[in-house]
């Protein structure tokens, strides 16, 4: 039988969380949940109550698993692989660490000195209010050949799917995960303030809205976005659109989301008229002005 693995998880935040349950929860030991201030103390030993592990300031922390796991800012990366140099020998030691935009070159202090290293990324959402598990969701890995290979069988352990990044790749990759998730928050956020302006409670529009969201999310999965797509810009209906422009000049900030979205919508999407929906977009002057 291999060898178990011990973790040690720095940062006990939304990530470093949801990574320690899922580690336990796939018979994995983690070992240390190392934290960072006061402010993060009562999360770790939380954690670490439930999983059987052992919470310990960045300080005090021996470091001494197999394998640590970096869950901290991408601002502060580098400075804690810096901060660890001389806490113990690295080498033969891996880290990980997870930041999406950032390649593994940021842990260079470690690797120079024996680490093997890689960025593990999963291209998953991590907030207070949920607790996914990892089964079946996409890990971007990239790194060393040793550290590769490690965090390709840990993801696979895990329930989720490796796939090879290349690192300069990595900020566009990022950028492409904030487009499916914290953008689309944003735009559900100037959605709610369209549903303030027609005197809805934030909830109330929550309610309204979930249905085609969830329909329109699971019709793009499923079928891919021209099959998904509807509404006045495939019909080629640019009245629709002019009416639509007008009436969100009473909401400050959406006219112009619209406007931007629908620029994307007549360049990647299918339209009876694309020619008419382009000048509708295009005709700001010919608005009809705020009632």
């Amino acid at each position: 039988m291999a060898k178990q693995i011990a973790v040690t998880i720095v940062g006990p935040g939304n990530l470093g969380t949801a990574l320690s349950r899922a580690l336990h929860a796939a018979g994995m030991r983690v070992a240390e949940i190392v934290y960072r201030g006061e402010g993060s103390e009562r999360r770790a030993k939380k954690l670490a109550r439930e999983i059987g592990a052992k919470a310990i300031e960045f300080s005090k922390a021996d470091f001494r698993g197999d394998l640590i796991w970096l869950c901290v800012g991408d601002s502060v990366i580098l400075p804690v692989a810096r901060a660890l140099l001389k806490r113990r020998a690295w080498k033969g030691v891996t880290v990980f660490h997870s930041s999406g935009a950032l390649s593994s070159d940021e842990l260079e202090p470690l690797r120079r000195n024996g680490a093997e290293v890689a960025s593990v990324h999963p291209m998953m959402t991590f907030v207070p209010s949920s607790a996914p598990t990892m089964t079946g969701v996409p890990f971007a890995i990239e790194g060393d050949p040793s550290g590769v290979r490690t965090a390709r069988g840990l993801v696979k352990r895990l329930g989720g799917e490796g796939f090879l990044i290349a690192k300069e790749d990595k900020p566009l990759y990022h950028a492409l995960g904030a487009f499916v998730s914290p953008l689309i928050v944003a735009q559900m956020a100037a959605a709610e303030r369209i549903g303030r302006e027609l005197g809805w409670k934030p909830q109330q529009t929550r309610k309204i809205i979930a249905p085609i969201l969830q329909r329109t999310v699971r019709n793009y999965v499923e079928h891919g976005p021209a099959a998904a797509f509807s509404g006045p810009i495939v019909r080629g209906d640019g009245e629709t659109v002019r009416k639509n422009l007008s009436a969100l000049q009473r909401v400050p900030g959406a006219e112009e989301i619209y406007r931007a979205l629908a620029k994307v919508a007549v360049k990647d999407l299918p339209s009876k008229d694309a020619r008419a929906i382009a000048k509708a977009i295009n005709d700001q002057g010919n608005l009809e002005p705020n009632s």
